[in-house]
């Protein structure tokens, strides 16, 4: 099992941008499909993109495409969230995930192994 810690949130005006990371604790993180996924107050947990092992695929939510980029450094054990243009919307808890089989498009909640603990993002205007 991979331990997942999130970092890069913060509170940032429309327009700006932010890089989030997800760090791995164990070696098997080159090996895990990753996610990122986004929880704002009082809605559901959403979907924001995935990257598989070695980052060769990477799907994302619609209502993202265009301005979050999704990579990995495996070396580093680090998965990263790249968001440009951010808006009022975007403002969540933002948080990863990844699991060790499956496909990377099944995002059944009981096949993640691992979360992390997430960080916040808020986008004034």
């Amino acid at each position: 099992q991979v331990q997942l810690v999130e970092s890069g949130g913060g509170l940032v005006q429309a327009g700006d941008s932010l890089r989030l990371s997800c760090v791995g604790s164990g070696r098997a993180f080159s090996t895990y499909n990753m996610y990122w996924f986004r929880q704002a107050p009082g809605k559901e947990r959403e979907f924001v993109a995935s990257i598989s092992p070695s980052g060769t695929d990477t799907n994302y939510a619609d209502s993202v495409k265009g301005r979050f980029s999704i990579s990995r450094d495996n070396a580093r054990n680090t998965m990263y969230l790249q968001i440009d243009s951010l808006k009022p919307e975007d403002t969540a808890f933002y948080f990863c995930a990844g699991k060790r089989w499956g496909p990377l498009s099944d995002l059944t909640p009981t096949t993640f192994n691992s979360w992390g603990p997430g960080t916040q993002v808020t986008v004034s205007s």
